[in-house]
């Protein structure tokens, strides 16, 4: 109990500290949302004024950051400057398309990672190895905005199988159909977020089972007689549990976060997509949601990993 209280206070104490660093770098950026009003000769100086007083920009910075702080402790992240929508739900109004693509993208991604590293390993310096590492550098090093606009160009538009933007037909379908036309339009976003994840992960899982085939647990069970999928099944993935489990952790705030640059491409309406439009537009309200979100997500996917080790492994330090 007195762990988790002091895990508890440490994500108090970095949201405080985040809250402030990044308020004050949004507010130092050049230009504000009423940068463009300000040039515009049909909207007055006492128009402009007025707006900044509804929001409260007309106070000191350390006077709006209190009650930036106040209101956040009530869950109330203000109103978005653009749309005049309350920022909670703008922000509820795009997250379950974002967390739908980054569900899915992960399970294949951490399904898909794992076995290719364990299988690597397992034939180390063989053809096998060698085909999957060639695999994870393509994949580590292809950019996710050329490989979007690669399928766009050849399944989208020259052979016409899959969809380029949006979320469903023109003509909305209706029941079972309508989710089909959904998994239609997100084939290939989803595609290109696994594609680009599976590299770095597949080449990690294949150095921490590479460093655990040298136990000598690993030697006696293969003197034993013991076959390559009995200790994939008992020896390996056990003990690639820990590693797993922190990396899911900090997979945590991915999932809401969403993709800038596979949002943008395809025009999917979610969080990504949202923060960009945001920051383009000096929108305080919602890139300091966003932010503080994605932080606070940030931190809770620290304390989980943590306990989670500590429910697989009891004799770990507690810090």
């Amino acid at each position: 109990m007195r762990l988790v209280l002091r895990k508890l206070l440490y994500i108090g104490g970095m949201l405080l500290l985040i809250s402030l660093i990044s308020f004050l770098a949004i507010h130092a950026a050049p230009n504000s949302f009423f940068a463009a009003g300000e040039l515009n000769p049909n909207i007055t100086k006492e128009s402009i004024e007025h707006l900044k007083a509804v929001y409260g920009l007309d106070k000191p910075l350390w006077e709006q950051y209190l009650r930036w702080v106040w209101a956040m402790l009530h869950f109330d992240f203000g109103l978005s400057f653009a749309s005049g929508k309350s920022v909670a739900d703008e922000i509820l109004s795009r997250l379950p398309i974002t967390l739908t693509m980054n569900v899915i993208s992960m399970v294949f991604v951490f399904f898909i990672a794992l076995r290719l590293g364990v299988k690597a390993a397992l034939a180390q310096s063989g053809a096998t190895d060698r085909a999957i590492k060639q695999l994870a550098l393509v994949s580590f090093a292809m950019p996710s905005f050329y490989l979007a606009l690669i399928l766009i160009l050849l399944f989208g538009l020259h052979l016409g199988w899959f969809p380029i933007s949006g979320l469903q037909s023109i003509e909305p379908k209706e029941g079972l159909m309508k989710w089909v036309d959904y998994a239609w339009h997100l084939a290939i976003p989803i595609f290109v977020m696994v594609f680009g994840g599976i590299g770095g992960l597949t080449m990690y899982v294949r150095s921490l089972t590479l460093e655990i085939l040298k136990s000598d647990y690993i030697f006696f069970a293969k003197a034993r007689g013991i076959d390559d999928a009995t200790i994939r099944r008992r020896f390996i993935f056990p003990n690639l549990m820990p590693s797993i489990v922190t990396i899911l952790g900090l997979s945590l705030p991915g999932l809401i976060g969403g993709s800038v640059i596979i949002e943008s491409i395809f025009s999917i309406n979610g969080m990504g997509l949202l923060f960009y439009q945001s920051a383009l537009s000096r929108d305080y309200p919602v890139i300091m949601g966003i932010l503080i979100i994605t932080a606070f997500l940030t931190l809770l996917g620290n304390v989980l990993a943590d306990l989670a080790l500590l429910k697989l492994n009891p004799y770990a330090k507690r810090s």
